[in-house]
């Protein structure tokens, strides 16, 4: 059932699948920790969801990134094992009785394949953006990023698929901000320099999208942080600021990439200082 917040209907949609290394998603972390709640495949890769939210109020239909897209070549799909065979982005929008069309803004976190892949779409060899009515937001600075990547993580932008954005509404953003009423990006920059995090809030009720600053509900605790992340000193740091304000607000954390747990809350032990996920919410 979807989640209200104030005049907002949230929704989480799930727009595919996909896999990655386990050792790169957990970084530092050993195998022997981590596998135990996120099982490997032959490859060493862990499952992966592609879930992106939806927020609905009169004459808006905001998404909040777009999944990885479907416009990929065979090689990519078996290196990432992208899989659209249960759920995509157009399914997805349908169940919930809405085409491209209807989508009116697109916050994006960042720009990288998984999170932005679905903006964009080919055409007879061409990109387009893929909601053509809807005005798309994005830090200037994560899109300058893009544009000239860091050799870290040059291979998960495709500078193809994302200048077609400028074909459609484009909005560079320059830090935080609140977007709609109850609706504000925050920016935080250790995974990757000015990607932002969502939070839609009625002043009692808060939700935070966190897109690859907690990408799954493993790594809620401190350290456990990606070895993907540009600035993992500055992704501790991000963290702890943020569940502080988490526990002590009582907000519910959203996860893009947890295969099975799309949201939760979190609770702090009092002896340890550790984080960890509290009640498990689905919506």
């Amino acid at each position: 059932m979807p989640k209200k917040i104030g005049p907002y209907t949230v929704t989480l949609l799930e727009t595919g699948e996909f896999a990655l290394d386990g050792g790169a998603m957990f970084g530092v972390v050993p195998k022997t920790l981590w596998e135990k709640t996120n099982p490997t495949d032959s490859m060493n890769r862990i499952d992966m969801a592609l879930r992106i939210m939806l927020i609905q109020t009169q004459g808006k239909n905001i998404l909040v990134d777009t999944g990885a897209g479907e416009d990929w070549d065979e090689k990519l799909k078996k290196i990432y094992r992208i899989d659209h065979s249960r759920f995509s982005l157009k399914k997805s929008l349908e169940a919930c009785g809405l085409s491209f069309q209807d989508i009116t803004d697109v916050i994006l976190s960042h720009l990288h394949f998984d999170h932005a892949g679905g903006a964009t779409y080919n055409v007879g060899n061409e990109f387009k953006p893929n909601f053509s009515n809807a005005t798309y937001y994005v830090q200037k600075k994560q899109w300058e990023w893009a544009m000239k990547p860091a050799e870290k993580d040059r291979a998960s932008y495709f500078k193809e698929k994302l200048s077609a954005l400028q074909k459609g509404k484009l909005k560079m953003l320059e830090g935080e901000q609140e977007l709609f009423p109850g609706i504000s990006v925050l920016v935080t920059h250790g995974h990757s320099p000015f990607h932002q995090v969502v939070k839609v809030t009625d002043g009692k009720n808060t939700l935070l999208y966190c897109a690859d600053l907690i990408p799954t509900s493993s790594h809620i605790p401190i350290p456990y942080n990606m070895g993907y992340d540009n600035f993992p000193l500055y992704t501790l740091e991000e963290k702890r600021t943020i569940l502080e304000r988490v526990v002590k607000e009582n907000w519910i954390l959203c996860f893009e990439h947890d295969p099975t747990i799309p949201a939760a809350t979190v609770f702090k032990n009092p002896k340890t200082g550790r984080y960890s996920m509290g009640e498990k919410i689905f919506f």
